[in-house]
């Protein structure tokens, strides 16, 4: 490891080994990242984890033997599925969280309500709310779950680890000058995109494009006219394939009005592994790489009809 690696991982681990944790005697503090403290009696041996990113940096950390519960998308990696499944966001049943006998309940903020929250504290069980939106948010993450689980110099490696990536991938790459428009949720559910200050915003940075909705602040709904008179050089939709009917890419190859657009011309729609990229954990690593091989490939333009 390089000098500079080694001062980038210390002051990782300075920063993990610090907040958000401070311990006072066999207390831990934990603040999470809605601001909230949370004193624990001790370290932590029971985790109900509601979120499916929150999972996986759990057990990218090698603490996933501390999860006793997870919410119903929790489905990665796959030993996780051995785990009792509970109900999340509307359909969240405390009786279920409860017969786990958790020490801790990790969740997101747009998942669950402060009556639930109330609920499970009320009921002698922590609350530790997560609320990840960019890459400095994904790193935050890490850091408070790290925290939780007495896993600091894990958290420090693996922030090292999506930074390097990262930076290798910005290394290689030239800004193109062309614009990607992501599409969280396809035309037939109402389009949303993925807009400034969230992490596929930086993905698009990272791969040299710039995203064609980056006046749209967070996560957004707009018009299908809006996509179409922007006219991006790729599409990148997150939509899952079951296997029945046309695949995402071709759905969106063969929408009326759309075959004018560059992105359609030169066949450059992506249909990214859909949990790898919206979630805001490890697996980013994964979809910044995939995009950035797929835009670094060859374009093939449509036939003509």
């Amino acid at each position: 490891m390089s000098k500079k690696l080694v001062s980038l991982f210390l002051c990782a681990l300075m920063v993990c080994a610090c907040l958000p944790a401070l311990a006072e005697g066999d207390e831990v503090h934990i603040v999470d990242m809605t601001g909230r403290e949370i004193v624990l009696d001790g370290s932590v041996s029971r985790i109900v984890a509601l979120t499916a990113s929150d999972c996986e940096i759990i057990y990218a950390l090698g603490a996933g033997d501390l999860i006793v519960g997870r919410g119903e998308y929790c489905d990665y990696p796959a030993e996780v599925l051995d785990k009792p499944v509970v109900k999340s966001g509307a359909e969240t049943n405390l009786e279920e969280i409860l017969a786990l006998e958790p020490q801790v309940v990790l969740m997101a903020t747009m998942a669950q309500t402060v009556e639930q929250v109330e609920a499970l504290e009320n009921a002698g069980v922590k609350v530790v709310v997560s609320d990840a939106q960019n890459l400095e948010g994904v790193y935050e993450a890490i850091t408070l779950i790290g925290a939780l689980t007495g896993k600091t110099e894990e958290a420090a490696l693996l922030m090292l680890r999506m930074q390097e990536t990262f930076a290798n991938i910005a290394g290689q790459a030239e800004p193109t000058g062309k614009t990607v428009y992501f599409e969280v949720s396809p035309l037939q559910w109402g389009l949303w995109v993925a807009g400034k200050g969230t992490f596929m915003d930086e993905l698009a940075e990272i791969c040299g494009l710039t995203n064609a909705f980056a006046d749209v602040d967070g996560w957004g709904s707009v018009a299908e006219e809006e996509v179409i008179s922007r006219d991006p050089d790729y599409i990148v939709t997150t939509s899952m394939y079951w296997g029945e009917g046309p695949t995402p890419v071709e759905e969106i190859m063969g929408r009326a009005g759309w075959e004018g657009m560059k992105a359609i011309q030169q066949n450059q729609v992506f249909n990214a592994d859909s949990n790898a990229i919206t979630r805001p954990g490890p697996r980013l690593m994964e979809a910044v790489q995939a995009l950035y091989d797929f835009i670094s490939a060859p374009a093939e333009e449509v036939p003509a009809a």
